[in-house]
């Protein structure tokens, strides 16, 4: 987020916040940023506090879907979820779809939650525009809210996220300002995500935009599924085929393994980390300065913002339709300063597939 675009009011509540700890949640105030148009034309994101709904009119029905729970980030979108969920006394179903690669299951269970007794349905999506004809025509029974991944606007009444072309942009310039033009060239081994998913595509755009006038060259893609054992066998192959890589930059499930293997074959201090979004494993290696660098888009706070969206479309109250949180860059030196509870869920959550508003016990 760039300061020069903080209203003064925000801006304050920023550098207080963050001269404690960097959270970007209270009971009664969320700082997000939402899109807005400049006078030429051009998008910028604009900082604002956002005022979350105390208490949902009605116990709705949600019917949620995930494109997987194989890593830690959905399984904090999960849990940012279930607390307001359970904050706004509304019940939800979860479904996950597996994997990236498996746009038909998702395609079925988005037919099925449109069918179902739902009030809305809330998608995070495996594909930026394959589901468009099911969203449409899903729409028309229930509203549709999307959440962390980017889909085709077309059906869709809201969007809780971040920019992933961002979130691609911030690690590359980590990297990008580590080595600049004519410095000695530095090689990446790229690790953007599985082929075809759609936050995929924005966040290699966005790496790429970022290190272009910089002596940072990739030196291989990977594209791959992000469960840890794809990613054991992708990395194995990086620096089977790359003996002059400087860099292994990638999807958190990259970075948690790479770990361990640089570990083994004794590189830890040969070839860096950086990851591209934040889970548990990258947190803890950024305090043990294993990783050198990953942005957060605090998925708790992504998967609270498209609870309460849900519940405003419903209600008829839904005043800003895209808005996600701010990214920040953490560091070793700066990771002292998240508080993980917007970013993280805690180490003993377990998936909640099924919530019930009015009861007091939850179904794992």
């Amino acid at each position: 987020m760039s300061i020069a675009r903080c209203s003064l009011g925000v801006f304050a509540v920023l550098m207080a916040i963050i001269g404690q700890s960097i959270a970007w949640a209270s009971d009664d105030l969320w700082l997000l940023e939402r899109p807005a148009i400049r006078s030429d034309g051009r998008t910028q994101t604009v900082p604002f506090e956002y005022q979350p709904l105390s208490r949902a009119q009605k116990a709705w029905n949600l019917c949620i879907l995930y494109p997987h729970l194989k890593d830690d980030y959905w399984l904090s979108v999960n849990y940012g979820m279930y607390v307001e969920a359970k904050r706004l006394g509304v019940s939800f179903i979860l479904n996950e779809a597996g994997g990236y690669p498996n746009e038909t299951r998702q395609m079925e269970q988005l037919i099925h939650c449109a069918q179902s007794d739902a009030d809305a349905i809330v998608l995070g999506t495996v594909t930026f525009d394959g589901h468009l004809a099911e969203v449409q025509q899903a729409s028309k029974r229930k509203p549709i809210i999307a959440v962390v991944n980017d889909i085709d606007a077309e059906g869709i009444v809201a969007k809780s996220a971040v920019s992933w072309i961002e979130m691609g942009a911030a690690a590359g310039r980590f990297l990008a300002e580590r080595h600049p033009a004519g410095a000695p060239e530095a090689g990446v081994a790229w690790f953007p995500g599985p082929s075809g998913a759609g936050w995929v595509d924005f966040i290699d755009q966005g790496f790429r935009q970022a290190i272009a006038e910089s002596s940072v060259k990739i030196h291989g893609t990977y594209h791959g599924d992000t469960g840890r054992e794809e990613q054991i066998l992708l990395v194995e192959q990086a620096l089977g085929e790359n003996s002059s890589v400087n860099y292994l930059v990638g999807s958190g499930p990259m970075a948690e393994v790479a770990v361990s293997i640089l570990r083994a074959r004794g590189l830890t201090n040969e070839i860096g980390i950086v990851s591209t979004y934040m889970s548990h494993g990258v947190f803890r290696a950024l305090q043990r300065g294993r990783i050198l660098a990953a942005p957060t888009d605090f998925a708790v706070l992504q998967g609270r913002l498209a609870i309460e969206m849900s519940v405003r479309a419903l209600e008829k109250n839904l005043k800003v339709p895209v808005a996600g949180p701010a990214i920040i860059l953490m560091t070793p030196e700066n990771i002292g300063k998240m508080r993980s509870e917007d970013s993280l869920a805690p180490a003993a959550f377990t998936p909640v597939f099924a919530w019930q508003g009015a009861r007091s016990e939850y179904s794992r």
